[in-house]
């Protein structure tokens, strides 16, 4: 099982310690063109986590390949790609010119107003444009996410990322939107439900490997996620109040598979498994 930070929630040049203490980092997403983001204030605390409508803000896909993607090289940790874009040639055209990383198609986020083309449209273009493994970042907002699973992987994902952050508002005391857009993603423990639920969904309808995100404080959360059919676990919001979060997830997940019986989270794997097949009948 890998330990991942999720996209845009670390700077691994500004905490490259922290980001040594991953399996693999996740870089915020590149989109080909530079993008400034949404307007300033953008990020808001809320009680149970946080809100961000920062609008994929990025140096753009050249300095990406010349500047960052370099020093990101030198820490000497694995990569994964954050890709974006708004429409499927432009996802394609990325994921072209990259190399030795794993490529993760933002697919969901909340956070700018173009709408880009379907999923399974988009990963279809990237397969044919790499061979790099490719796993596609979906929404939680889908109801049916099990059938936006299985057109990813038919359109030839080789994995899932789950979950996005979920819209939100929040208001300040003059009551008015804290956030200069409006809505923004929530992210925060209060996640951790809707998470469980789309990872569940989605092992209920793909064997593929599933990077399970959203609501992660702890080790036990990891673990929940890990028992729902997550293979791999993603750390977020927490690694801005937490630096140290890798370190303690990794030895909280052992302590709480022992907890629950378990020998190591394989384990708790193992059992989702079954639980899925118990669900089938």
């Amino acid at each position: 099982m890998l330990l991942l930070n999720a996209s845009g929630c670390l700077d691994a040049l500004a905490a490259p310690e922290v980001a040594r203490g991953l399996d693999a980092f996740v870089t915020k997403t590149v989109t080909p063109a530079p993008r400034a983001g949404n307007e300033p204030p953008r990020i808001a605390e809320v009680e149970y986590g946080m809100l961000n409508a920062i609008g994929l803000a990025n140096p753009g896909r050249e300095r990406f390949l010349t500047a960052h993607l370099p020093a990101l090289r030198a820490l000497g940790v694995p990569l994964w790609v954050s890709v974006g874009g708004f429409a499927a040639d432009e996802y394609a055209e990325t994921c072209a010119v990259l190399e030795d990383v794993t490529i993760e198609l933002n697919l969901s986020c909340p956070n700018v107003d173009e709408a880009p083309d379907s999923a399974a449209e988009i990963v279809a273009a990237c397969r044919a444009a790499t061979d790099l493994p490719v796993y596609a970042k979906l929404s939680p907002h889908a109801w049916d996410i099990g059938e936006t699973v299985r057109a990813v992987e038919a359109a030839g994902a080789d994995g899932i990322s789950l979950v996005n952050t979920l819209r939100g508002v929040a208001v300040d005391t003059r009551l008015r939107p804290k956030l200069r857009r409006g809505a923004g993603g929530y992210s925060g423990p209060a996640l951790k439900p809707v998470a469980l639920a789309a990872v569940l969904a989605a092992r209920r309808a793909t064997s593929l490997p599933i990077v399970g995100m959203g609501g992660v404080m702890s080790g036990r959360d990891a673990l929940e996620l890990v028992a729902c059919g997550a293979t791999h676990v993603a750390l977020g919001t927490v690694l801005f109040a937490d630096p140290a979060a890798p370190g303690r997830v990794r030895d909280e997940l052992v302590a709480a598979a022992s907890d629950a019986g378990y020998a190591d989270p394989e384990g708790a794997f193992c059992a989702a498994i079954e639980t899925v097949a118990r669900l089938e009948n």
